[in-house]
């Protein structure tokens, strides 16, 4: 009999039923390789989120008395070299006037960041540069401490995720009791209970979920970092043909921390040494630090933002404003500037409003995942980390509850057999696997395993049943 035979033989009732339980079933797999990463991805999104509010990560909330006007940039970072030597590498301005200034200066023990007092040069603090307890929670939401090897777990993870939240939605669909779906069941219970909460907060977060899973993933290796931003990247042609550097944006960066716009990482550097640029710093004015901080402020860069010192004979000073380095909370006031060294010429001016659609959108997705847009925007992402950890506890709650008693089986719905339009779930396999290659790779393995392995070793089966 053929697949439309069956299709059609089974009535509507029936056909339903098996896609609820095929539904379930991958819900189930996909949850059990998923969960541990949800609970640490909420974990250190939550404890990031606390520290940024609290302590900030680049010494920005450290606070000074204001007495009068701040000194010379140039001389506040003699006062830094003078407790560090070595030679600054980025000055980093004050959010206010009562907040110290930073400098992150290299050193031969690596790069570290002096906060000092703007008024009097005094030194307030000194520590490594991306050493402290939010850095260690920053790596391990982005690769788990292992590398490459993390960050593509991590992405097959996420990507996974999507399949929860989709099969989740499709079993909680409301078929009976449209209220039950949207209100939990507070009178119920032991496994009743948890299902419905578990179901109703699952619903409630789904949209944010997918939201944070997207944006998160254009940080991944694979699907951000040779898909989505390849493809969205700002255009080095949009710069009047300057002269460019062998180095992109992204060796700006320092560890698992971004430096500069998402949009920007994989555009390459504009290189110092010629005559073509736009006026930026006056001529007959000495192009140093104090210089570069007055073009900065001539040019509307107010709060903080970031002034990065050239490296070798071709670098260029970089003027930085990114609201993913906690700068602003509105990425629409995200800018970066190149300037000759030599010239003082601007080489490079790129706006929010340069940036492709998918630039645009990822600057503000970025923003929203790192709750950097507000006291609101903490206040949802803490909201809904712990609601993603309330969902991944009930799960595991409810499997315990349903699992029986024997030992050595993992107790997973059972697949339903003659499973009817069997041809569209391998559309969306194939799509799935187009968009998402890990995760395509990762079910095609498991379809794999299940033929060569799981249909073929009864033993093997009755334990994955």
């Amino acid at each position: 009999m053929t697949d439309a035979n069956l299709a059609a033989d089974a009535g509507p009732r029936d056909r339903a039923h098996k896609f609820y339980f095929a539904a379930w079933r991958w819900h189930f797999y996909a949850g059990i390789f998923v969960i541990p990463f949800l609970i640490i991805l909420s974990v250190t999104g939550l404890m990031m989120m606390v520290l940024t509010q609290v302590d900030g990560r680049d010494g920005e909330k450290i606070a000074v008395t204001v007495q009068g006007t701040p000194m010379a940039v140039s001389a506040q970072a003699d006062h830094a070299l003078a407790e560090v030597p070595g030679h600054v590498v980025e000055w980093i301005g004050p959010k206010a006037d009562d907040l110290a200034t930073v400098f992150r200066i290299a050193t031969d023990d690596g790069h570290r960041m002096v906060a000092l007092d703007p008024y009097t040069g005094a030194v307030i603090r000194i520590w490594d540069r991306r050493a402290g307890l939010y850095d260690l929670a920053d790596n391990i939401h982005g690769s788990l401490l292992l590398g490459t090897t993390g960050d593509r777990l991590i992405e097959i993870a996420a990507g996974l995720s999507l399949v929860l939240v989709f099969t989740g939605l499709y079993m909680w669909w409301p078929r009976q009791n449209p209220i039950a779906a949207f209100v939990p069941n507070l009178r119920a219970r032991g496994r009743a209970l948890w299902k419905s909460l578990h179901v109703v907060t699952g619903f409630w977060m789904s949209a944010l979920l997918v939201l944070f899973l997207v944006s998160g993933l254009s940080w991944a290796g694979v699907w951000g970092g040779m898909i989505v931003q390849p493809w969205s990247s700002f255009p080095a042609e949009k710069w009047d043909n300057v002269p460019l550097s062998d180095d992109t944006h992204a060796s700006m960066n320092h560890g698992n921390q971004n430096d500069v716009p998402w949009a920007l990482e994989q555009t390459p550097m504009p290189a110092s040494g010629s005559q073509v640029g736009a006026e930026g710093v006056p001529q007959g004015t000495a192009i140093d630090i104090d210089a570069l901080v007055a073009l900065g402020l001539h040019l509307g860069m107010e709060n903080r933002f970031r002034v990065a010192y050239p490296r070798g004979e071709t670098g260029v000073w970089t003027l930085n404003r990114d609201s993913m380095s906690s700068d602003s909370t509105d990425p629409v006031n995200d800018r970066t500037v190149h300037v000759d060294q030599y010239t003082g010429k601007i080489l490079a001016d790129v706006r929010y409003a340069d940036y492709s659609w998918m630039g645009k959108a990822m600057a503000m997705g970025i923003l929203l995942h790192m709750g950097l847009m507000g006291v609101w925007n903490f206040v949802l992402n803490a909201v809904f980390c712990l609601a993603v950890i309330f969902v991944c506890v009930s799960g595991a709650v409810m499997w315990v509850k349903r699992r029986p008693s024997n030992a050595g089986r993992l107790a997973a719905p059972p697949m339903p057999s003659e499973m009817p339009l069997w041809k569209g779930a391998v559309l969306v396999g194939l799509f799935t696997a187009m968009a998402f290659p890990l995760v395509g790779l990762t079910l095609l393995t498991l379809l794999v395993l299940d033929l060569l392995l799981v249909s073929r070793i009864p033993a093997l089966g009755r334990a994955l049943s």
